[in-house]
């Protein structure tokens, strides 16, 4: 069964994740720290996988992340070359399967700057066979190491590869993950987790307060006080909150359906939406300037969703649709003659099987 809680949480990470890209406004990564809470929720949905899968859970998870990188990849790389801002090399055949950053050009070196999430992501589902059994034996210390490992790099400024510095940032958000899916959370109580929350908090703030960047307090530029603060968050959102009952809602379905449609676009649609107001002279701050290119930015997210969302269906094994969620109509058999005479008994038996029937079609993500 789904868990509409956590459908919930990742619906709200990805609109806050468009929303910042807009507006930049630093609060929002303070608030929610969505790219944190998004690894943990794949940990968590990756450590279901691997329990009811094994291994080739791995495939399944890569099945339905790659055809839509795929996608932009091949329009981004087209692109590039048409425009002869790049030639073919080592680093563009990366889009394919990106276990490093891919090169990117000209236009494109801002409309796909966010490609580092599917590089990580891959890592982390990638190195989850191995992880996941590593964690259970030993939870504390496994849990430990990304934020040890950040820890050191930060205070002796030392200068790493991108993936072992974002497998060490948000490693410990998946690894929370596995936590909350083997109720590891849970069976800290509600007390005790708010305890740890707070004792990683208040480092956090400490850390992040003594070393702004230069957008102020943007926890996306203060690695190190991003990790604690993220744990902290993700500790009382996935452990000490009593997730509350959350009702069928066609707006959370369409959200979760087309969530790594939707992150994939929103940046080229910010970058062409941001540059063309620069170029008309239009406003980009202020409530006005914030208002008018948040409507637009989502109406064409919303546009770009419906014009390549029904890849992440095809590669989900589902019916590609334009838009999830709507309810399809079951056809009524005619009642069979003679059918008044039966008996209430003889009806709910002839009922039963598909009852049976019907709930077993009940699916885990």
């Amino acid at each position: 069964m789904r868990n509409r809680y956590l459908d919930l949480l990742r619906a709200v990470a990805t609109v806050r994740v468009v929303t910042y890209h807009v507006t930049g406004w630093t609060a929002l990564t303070i608030v929610f720290p969505a790219m944190s809470v998004m690894f943990a929720l794949g940990g968590s949905l990756m450590a279901a996988s691997l329990d009811r899968f094994g291994v080739w859970a791995v495939e399944r998870r890569l099945r339905r992340l790659l055809p839509s990188l795929w996608m932009i990849a091949l329009i981004g790389v087209t692109t590039m070359l048409v425009t002869g801002t790049s030639s073919w090399s080592g680093r563009i055949l990366l889009w394919g399967f990106p276990i490093d950053t891919p090169e990117a050009t000209g236009w494109w070196i801002q409309g796909l700057s966010h490609a580092w999430y599917l590089r990580d992501f891959l890592w982390m589902v990638l190195l989850s066979p191995i992880v996941l059994p590593l964690y259970r034996r030993f939870p504390l210390a496994t849990i430990l190491t990304p934020y040890l490992a950040l820890t050191v790099v930060t205070l002796a400024g030392f200068t790493v590869p991108a993936v072992l510095q974002g497998l060490a940032l948000y490693g410990g958000a998946w690894l929370l993950g596995f936590a909350h899916h083997d109720g590891h959370l849970a069976g800290l109580g509600r007390r005790r987790l708010l305890g740890i929350a707070a004792a990683l908090a208040v480092p956090a703030v400490l850390w992040t307060v003594t070393h702004p960047s230069l957008r102020g307090y943007d926890l996306n530029d203060i690695p190190l006080g991003n990790a604690l603060w993220s744990a902290a968050f993700i500790l009382i959102v996935l452990g000490w909150v009593r997730p509350p009952r959350v009702s069928e809602n066609r707006l959370l379905t369409v959200l979760n359906a087309r969530a790594l449609t939707i992150y994939l676009w929103h940046v080229p649609v910010v970058v062409a939406v941001t540059q063309f107001a620069e170029r008309h002279a239009l406003p980009l701050t202020g409530w006005v300037g914030v208002t008018w290119r948040l409507t637009v930015v989502f109406v064409l997210v919303g546009a770009m969703t419906a014009l390549f969302g029904w890849i992440e269906d095809m590669a989900a094994g589902r019916r590609p649709v334009l838009v999830p969620g709507r309810r399809i109509a079951m056809p009524v058999s005619p009642a069979p003659a003679g059918a008044a005479s039966l008996s209430p008994a003889s009806v709910s038996l002839s009922a039963a099987p598909v009852a049976a029937d019907s709930g077993s079609e009940a699916r885990a993500r």
